[in-house]
């Protein structure tokens, strides 16, 4: 199946928003890519990087604010008539039936209604849905929503397949049953496209389904290399080369200075490091847990373990290597000597030690301080904090930063915070 012809590309795409106290975040950064015919291409990154942004740059429903989309060399203008998605969230229209959403995409496009009709019957069996053409979408379960999805997808038979998270709405068995039986379609040499881009946090189901892994920084969005998949399918979970090729891939997924292909620059302003939103009892309960386990624990095992996947477990992972209570090397997380000694201690000394290892590594805290120790009366508004965090992140990401600081200020007893009145205090001046 595979030729190499380069069927999508992208070019120095950068997509910015603007934010709401002026200015601009900048979302994607000067991304290159291409998607090759026969290749299946996994999109892969953390929260806010942009990897559903870029699929849909790609697939031509929004502009790049910098850079070019090309299809067979020629620059895409609206949108991509060379694509088909499937999405999260299923995005079925419910007064139509099954057959009448399979049926969209030609309809659409065009074609005369009895050929229609043939085609979505021939791609609803493809996807195991014979015999539900007359049914509505609330009449189904989640995973028989997706293949519904799929189907409609299919039926135009794009050269370029996009799944943006596709698995993600689905409870566990459903999402494995599913993405077996995807892989196996594409092993067949029997799949409705030529290529296949999804955009994924799963580690597992990237080096699982993807020829090649394009792991993507955050905050902004940039590419921090690319890693091939090395491996004959359909692929054993249990091979070792499976094991090692997850456990890399966690390792660079946990350290944004490590190198993939080429390192990713240092942040612009320390100071405003995009802090984890993990809570400080989470860090605590992942540090008792390490402890535990003495010290040491892979990192898939340890997510398999607590039943959480990689956007769950890895803030807390993070803050505890922001916080230098942890470090992660080659996808196994380690305690330091600080963090067990964190994980050991009594009440009063963890708190003790929280706060010296907050006020080492997260600048951020020691600039609120200031403010605080700056003003007659030691407080300020949680407006005031926002108006400082609104020209560095969006106001939502600005909200879920105020409130991680406030957390682990509040555990470090540095600061406290009056909900109420929407004040945060030092705490002698609390009364």
């Amino acid at each position: 199946m595979e030729d190499g012809t380069a069927l999508l590309e992208g070019e120095g795409i950068s997509k910015t928003f603007p934010l709401p106290a002026g200015g601009t975040q900048t979302v994607l950064e000067n991304v290159s890519l291409q998607v090759r015919t026969g290749e299946v291409v996994a999109l892969l990154g953390r929260s806010g990087s942009g990897k559903s942004t870029l699929l849909r740059i790609l697939a031509g429903l929004i502009q790049p604010s910098e850079g070019a989309v090309r299809r067979n060399g020629e620059e895409l203008k609206g949108p991509n008539p060379d694509v088909a998605m499937v999405f999260q969230s299923f995005a079925l229209l419910p007064w139509l039936t099954v057959q009448g959403n399979t049926e969209l995409g030609l309809i659409a496009r065009g074609v005369e209604r009895g050929e229609a009709e043939k085609q979505a019957v021939a791609a609803l069996s493809m996807v195991g849905l014979e015999g539900f053409a007359g049914a509505y979408p609330k009449e189904l379960s989640g995973g028989m929503r997706q293949r519904v999805g799929f189907a409609r997808a299919f039926v135009i038979r794009p050269n370029v397949l996009m799944m943006d998270e596709p698995f993600s709405a689905l409870d566990v068995l459903t999402a494995e049953n599913l993405r077996g039986e995807i892989g196996d379609l594409w092993e067949r040499g029997s799949f409705p496209a030529k290529s296949i881009v999804v955009v994924t946090h799963n580690i597992e189901e990237a080096v699982l389904l993807a020829d090649r892994i394009i792991i993507l920084g955050a905050n902004p969005g940039i590419i921090r290399g690319q890693l091939s998949v090395d491996m004959p399918r359909p692929r054993d979970k249990n091979a070792p080369r499976f094991k090692a090729l997850v456990d890399h891939v966690y390792t660079v997924m946990t350290n944004p200075r490590a190198v993939v292909g080429e390192a990713v620059p240092a942040s612009k302003d320390s100071r405003f490091v995009m802090l984890p939103h993990a809570r400080a009892g989470g860090i605590s309960g992942l540090l008792e847990i390490l402890d535990g386990r003495g010290g040491k624990e892979d990192l898939p095992a340890l997510a398999d373990d607590l039943r959480l996947e990689v956007d769950d477990l890895m803030p807390a992972v993070d803050a505890a290597g922001m916080l230098r209570f942890a470090k992660v090397e080659r996808g196994d997380v380690s305690l330091t000597d600080i963090g067990r000694e964190f994980a050991n201690a009594q009440m009063h000394r963890s708190h003790h030690i929280f706060k010296e290892q907050l006020l080492q590594n997260i600048p951020l805290v020691g600039i609120v301080l200031a403010m605080l120790k700056n003003k007659k009366d030691g407080q300020i508004s949680r407006e005031f904090v926002l108006d400082i965090l609104d020209e560095h992140y969006s106001d939502s990401e600005a909200l879920r930063q105020f409130e991680t600081l406030v957390d682990w200020a509040r555990y470090a007893q540095l600061i406290d915070y009056d909900a109420a009145q929407e004040r945060l205090y030092l705490p002698e001046n609390r009364e």
